[in-house]
């Protein structure tokens, strides 16, 4: 089984700055880390692997110290990785992110399954995934909560809803987003950690891929920041409460009653 995991490059501060001019995120200067649903992700293709044999592709669009997040891919059991940078790519929307990534996934070729996390931390979107599986013309489950069964044609996976869960059968090839529910991802071995300083992690531009610069960068993308805001801060107020059991359950029902919580 050949299975490509998508991940993501992101700041590591939920205090994201935005550019007034670009509308887009300042990543210069800022600690970056692995998308942490991307973990799972990878963690469920390295399983994956270990159990029914094949090869796990890291694949990443970014800048060039993105390189970083695909070195930590091979450290913790990805076999090869590719890289997606070139200037032309900046300010890809998801439609523009998920056109390259499935281009890259063309080029590979022969891949059974394309693992996502459910979504990046920075933009909260979800879109990149299920964009993915539509400019590839692929089946698709998102929000997978575990695999139940992988036969030579078709996997069969819990996907989560606001109610339970259902039960999905999708012949391959096939693109999954996962959730967190699905695994415990595992630490990097110090002979992962040596394999990932020394692996080549090849560069590939959009002619590589077979990109049309119309369909990438801020030129193919269809959606723009117009406005962005910080959200508005949370009021707070505490509330001591007193008095015999009875009293303080009261209190705290009138109290929840008063915001709204009950």
């Amino acid at each position: 089984m050949k299975i490509v995991v998508c991940i993501k490059q992101v700041p590591a501060t939920s205090d994201a700055k935005i550019d007034p001019e670009t509308k887009r995120i300042i990543r210069e200067g800022q600690k970056a880390i692995l998308n942490p649903f991307d973990l799972y992700a990878l963690e469920e293709a390295i399983q994956l692997k270990e159990t029914y044999g094949g090869e796990v592709i890291a694949v990443t669009m970014g800048p060039p110290k993105a390189d970083a997040v695909l070195r930590e891919a091979i450290a913790l059991g990805a076999d090869r990785a590719v890289h997606l940078c070139d200037s032309a790519f900046g300010g890809s929307d998801t439609w523009a992110t998920s056109y390259v990534l499935a281009k890259a996934i063309e080029k590979i070729g022969g891949v059974d399954l394309v693992l996502c996390g459910k979504q990046a931390v920075d933009g909260d979107t979800a879109q990149v995934g299920p964009g993915i599986a539509a400019h590839l013309d692929w089946v698709q489950a998102t929000y997978v909560m575990s695999v139940e069964r992988v036969g030579t044609t078709s996997i069969t996976v819990k996907r989560m809803h606001e109610e339970g869960y259902d039960l999905c059968e999708l012949s391959f090839p096939a693109v999954l987003t996962v959730v967190k529910d699905i695994n415990t991802p595992r630490v990097p071995t110090l002979k992962g950690r040596l394999a990932a300083l020394q692996c080549e992690i090849p560069v590939w531009k959009p002619a590589d891929i077979g990109a049309e610069p119309s369909k990438i960068g801020l030129a193919g993308s269809p959606t723009r920041v117009v406005k962005t805001q910080p959200p508005e801060p949370r009021q707070t107020r505490t509330v001591r409460i007193t008095g015999t059991p009875q009293e303080c359950a009261k209190a705290l029902i009138r109290e929840l009653r008063l915001r709204s919580l009950v």
